[in-house]
């Protein structure tokens, strides 16, 4: 069985809107260590289990050096967790993954799609990651869920890149299609309605419940070979309801993973 790292990213250079992202993965290891959980998924498996390894936070200053951390760890295990960070990070995690998995397919839970061709000038923004991920043709399937924030010009993009969408207006997990493909997940913290987490930078309301998401996680029947968890910001947070949500989230995830 192969190990399963988990790295940390302070990053948040590309936010576009407040700062503070880069805080939250010391956070969210404190909330899942703290003792007022057990370290036991929903599914009986625990993640108290040495095939899990942390290797710590990486203070980025260099945006792309993301890819070369990713890309090292890689090179130690077949799948690594990230903890974010803003979510401009997910662009060169998802490169670094190409070389091991040239076709992988994404679960993308965000109130964006994050489709933009360029944000605010910067083509590399939290905004834009799943455009270069896709214009790059670096995964095989991206389905999104949770969208509450479509415009036109990220609907064209969607249209574009084969995007399947499944908004929160419409919403229905039993129509999300199945995966074929080694699966990364990718998770934005405020997918979830800002009810149950409200440290993040964007509040969009009329989101994901928490049970909604782990359901969805819990539900999927393929190989989980990565995932990041993005967006908590700590600065927003309150009595730490989303550093526990993350830890929560973490882990579901990793249980999934291993």
């Amino acid at each position: 069985m192969s190990n399963v790292i988990i790295q940390g990213i302070l990053f948040d250079d590309k936010s576009s809107y407040q700062k503070g992202p880069k805080l939250a993965p010391p956070l969210i290891r404190k909330a899942l260590n703290s003792g007022s959980l057990n370290l036991f998924a929903e599914n009986k498996i625990s993640i108290e289990n040495d095939i899990i390894i942390d290797k710590g936070d990486f203070e980025i200053t260099n945006y792309f050096d993301v890819e070369e951390i990713t890309r090292k760890h890689l090179n130690l295990s077949d799948k690594i967790l990230t903890l974010g960070g803003d979510h401009s990070i997910t662009f060169p995690i998802i490169k670094a993954y190409y070389n091991k998995y040239p076709k992988l397919d994404i679960l993308h839970i965000d109130a964006h799609a994050d489709l933009y061709e360029d944000f605010e000038g910067d083509k590399y923004s939290h905004a834009c990651p799943f455009a270069r991920i896709m214009e790059n043709n670096f995964a095989v399937k991206l389905v999104q869920v949770g969208i509450r924030t479509l415009n036109t010009h990220q609907a064209e993009q969607a249209k574009r890149f084969n995007v399947e969408i499944h908004e929160m207006k419409d919403l229905d997990l039993s129509k999300i299609s199945s995966f074929k493909n080694p699966l990364y997940i990718s998770l934005d913290m405020d997918g979830f309605d800002p009810a149950f987490a409200p440290g993040v930078s964007h509040h969009e309301p009329g989101g994901l419940s928490s049970r909604q998401v782990i359901d969805l996680i819990q539900n999927i029947n393929t190989e989980v070979v990565g995932a990041d968890i993005v967006e908590y910001n700590p600065t927003k947070d309150f009595q730490d309801m989303t550093a526990f949500l993350a830890a929560k989230m973490m882990k579901e995830i990793l249980a999934k993973m291993i």
